[in-house]
């Protein structure tokens, strides 16, 4: 793709706006909605959030790091951009839906790229019931939290708990627990993609309860249901060093 048009987005990092500011006035800034690919500069915050102004774009992000992490980002570089861009991997990725719903019988909907969570507000434990498909799966887990992963986000949060790092194209979500008390052995399980969770809170009142779809909390929480959405994110990533990749590598790297 010859003459492409890019729109380049950075976070607050001095890092990043100093990027931001070299790399428009090397390839120009095209408006959002005219360009054919996002360039996010940053740490992997600055990705989830170009991702996120993409739920009904749809147009490919490709990150480049200028944060801490960057586990989702590329290797900075000023020159050939627009060469790398076009020789870059694509990696196709579908939000979380959560539907939650609190005491106040108000709900809330949020979409989460990396993971669904639910955890204690208070000192007191949480209390949880799991059910999938309309079955319930565990009648009561006593724990700090509980999180619904996806591929994309299996190295992050769900990880620091202990989680299975899943492959992109499994076809699977992690359901996984925070320091579970009761059953105290229980790890968690392996969803499909297509699965229905619902996770409702046992004594919401006296035991309150968060949730959140990546960085959007919600507090006060009853109910939350989480599904995939129908929509499709695209991150560009350089040859070898696709996302698929980073995930491997990731599972030997301790």
């Amino acid at each position: 793709m010859s003459g492409l048009r890019l729109h380049f987005y950075a976070s607050k990092r001095p890092e990043a706006q100093e990027a931001l500011s070299v790399l428009t006035k090397k390839y120009g800034q095209c408006p959002e909605e005219d360009a054919d690919v996002i360039v996010a500069l940053g740490g992997d915050g600055a990705m989830l959030d170009s991702l996120r102004r993409q739920f009904e774009g749809g147009k490919p992000v490709y990150g480049m790091n200028r944060g801490t992490v960057g586990f989702l980002m590329n290797e900075f570089g000023i020159d050939d951009l627009p060469d790398r861009i076009n020789a870059a991997e694509r990696a196709v990725i579908s939000p979380l839906r959560m539907t939650a719903r609190d005491v106040h019988e108000h709900e809330h909907r949020a979409l989460a790229i990396n993971e669904v969570s639910m955890f204690r507000q208070t000192a007191q434990t949480s209390r949880f019931r799991i059910t999938v498909d309309g079955k319930t799966r565990m009648e009561e887990l006593a724990c700090d939290g509980l999180m619904v992963a996806t591929p994309a986000g299996s190295t992050a949060y769900n990880l620091s708990a202990h989680g299975p790092i899943l492959p992109i194209g499994a076809g699977l979500l992690a359901l996984t627990p925070v320091s579970a008390f009761r059953p105290r052995r229980w790890k968690g399980a392996l969803l499909r993609r297509n699965a229905h969770v619902r996770i409702d809170v046992i004594a919401p009142i006296l035991r309150p309860v968060a949730a959140a779809a990546d960085n959007q909390e919600v507090r006060d929480i009853v109910s939350v249901d989480v599904q995939e959405d129908r929509r499709r994110l695209t991150m560009l990533f350089d040859p070898g060093h696709a996302l698929d990749e980073r995930i491997l590598r990731e599972q030997f790297g301790f």
